[in-house]
């Protein structure tokens, strides 16, 4: 029986010595990417500048990694999934999301979740994909900037979500003189595992009458034990945007927020609501008389831009908008609304707008 028991207890004892040096590990392998990150410009523009008088579709997409299909499940959301089905899944879901994008032909193209080397998605770089299908139909030019780098999750057990590379990406068909990333704040607790690193790009582009067009491309924090992390983040690009239009600049600001931008959706989409609903409604205290928010919205064919994907998608279930645009008071928007994919090829759909500078 003593036998048997100091068994056991080695056991239990070499277990916990597992779990402390994995935990260890994950907190001291985290790392933040580097602040004021310079980005580089890669391929050449269609246009040198933006004229004034020109009408401007800005196109932002979370692409989800390649892995939402309308079949899919995510385990940090109540489902299933870790990662996508198959690598043979992710090529189709990028080049469905690709295909639709491509077809309305956008002067700015603003993505999120874009993974370079990620468990999640079988270290399938996926700007492989993306950049062609865009320069299939124009002269792009391009900067990528790293959200984070993960460290292995081992979750769930059976199946983890690996450690994962992504970042965001800025299309534009106009010269982009420089880019930078910015490091959003985030939480210092043991959920910024899980959150992982936060960042904006901040995209330079010339206007004919001598100021510049400045295009932020974000994705907000959404598994956040600190309801506030949000806010901050977002303060922090307002800031950012007024300080710009204070120098006599154009702003754009494009991604996803992780905020409900009509501030009830499932009211207004008439669909199920969530017990624990993590789309809190955005904070409109946080933007100025010069930075207003630009929801998409279209009262004749309402659609949300994300679904929960807690289960497959059916109609009727939780849908949100999270997806949406920043503009400063010399950027007039217009017709600014949510491409019904049918959440095919990721859990968000894609959202669109027309702006012209003033």
């Amino acid at each position: 029986m003593k036998k048997m028991i100091k068994t056991i207890l080695i056991i239990l004892g070499i277990l916990l010595l597992v779990v402390v040096g994995y935990v260890l590990y994950v907190f001291l392998s985290f790392h933040r990417i580097e602040d004021n990150q310079v980005l580089a410009v890669e391929e050449s523009a269609e246009q040198d500048a933006v004229s004034q008088e020109q009408a401007l579709t800005v196109l932002s997409y979370n692409i989800g990694f390649g892995a939402y299909s309308d079949d899919y499940t995510f385990f940090m959301d109540g489902g299933k999934e870790s990662r996508a089905f198959s690598e043979e899944a992710v090529y189709e879901n990028i080049g469905g999301a690709m295909e639709t994008v491509t077809g309305y032909n956008p002067d700015l193209v603003l993505l999120q979740e874009v993974d370079i080397n990620g468990t999640r998605s079988y270290h399938v770089d996926e700007r492989e994909i993306v950049v062609p299908a865009l320069e299939s139909i124009a002269s792009y030019q391009y900067v990528f900037a790293q959200n984070y780098d993960s460290p292995y999750l081992m979750y769930p057990i059976t199946r983890p979500h690996g450690a994962n590379q992504a970042g965001i990406m800025t299309f534009s068909k106009y010269q982009i003189t420089d880019a930078l990333r910015r490091s959003l704040p985030i939480e210092t607790g043991f959920s910024k595992v899980l959150d992982l690193d936060r960042c904006y790009s901040k995209s330079r582009i010339p206007v004919q009458d001598g100021k510049e067009l400045v295009v932020y491309n974000m994705h907000l924090s959404a598994y956040t034990a600190n309801a506030e992390t949000a806010d901050t983040q977002m303060s922090m690009v307002v800031q950012d945007m007024q300080e710009e239009y204070d120098a006599g600049n154009y702003c754009i600001a494009g991604g996803d927020f992780n905020r409900d931008l009509l501030g009830n959706s499932p009211e207004i989409f008439h669909t199920a609501t969530l017990d624990d609903n993590w789309a809190k409604p955005v904070n409109l205290e946080l933007f100025t008389d010069d930075i207003t928010l630009a929801a998409p919205f279209d009262e004749t064919a309402p659609v949300a831009s994300c679904r929960n994907p807690d289960k497959p998608y059916e109609p009727g279930d939780f849908v949100v908008t999270v997806d949406g645009f920043i503009h400063s008071a010399n950027v007039e928007v217009d017709d600014c609304k949510v491409i019904d994919t049918g959440y095919q090829y990721s859990d968000h759909n894609p959202v669109i707008c027309t702006v012209r500078l003033h």
